[in-house]
């Protein structure tokens, strides 16, 4: 899976796995990949929510004349496509 998701694709997807891991309808080993693949989206959507809390931050700062002790680190800036390289 390496396409590139916003954060609101990788929210319906998430929505979608719990929806059919709630159903009880899949094996175990289907359970798992599943499992796996929406700790790998709460990662992805973890890390877009606090990049945009940074960015959020720094301009807010920057109104405020205090831009120049903030930064938005660029290791958390991660393409989907890097988060779910592994799946």
């Amino acid at each position: 899976m390496s396409e590139q998701l916003t954060f609101e694709q990788a929210m319906a997807r998430l929505e979608q796995i719990v929806a059919t891991l709630e159903s009880g309808r899949c094996t175990l080993d289907d359970s798992l990949r599943l499992f796996e693949e929406g700790a790998k989206l709460t990662t992805f959507c973890q890390t877009a929510l606090k990049t945009a809390e940074q960015k959020i931050v720094k301009l807010t700062a920057a109104e405020q004349g205090e831009a120049s002790e903030l930064s938005v680190p660029e290791d958390t800036q991660q393409s989907m496509g890097e988060v779910l390289s592994d799946f």
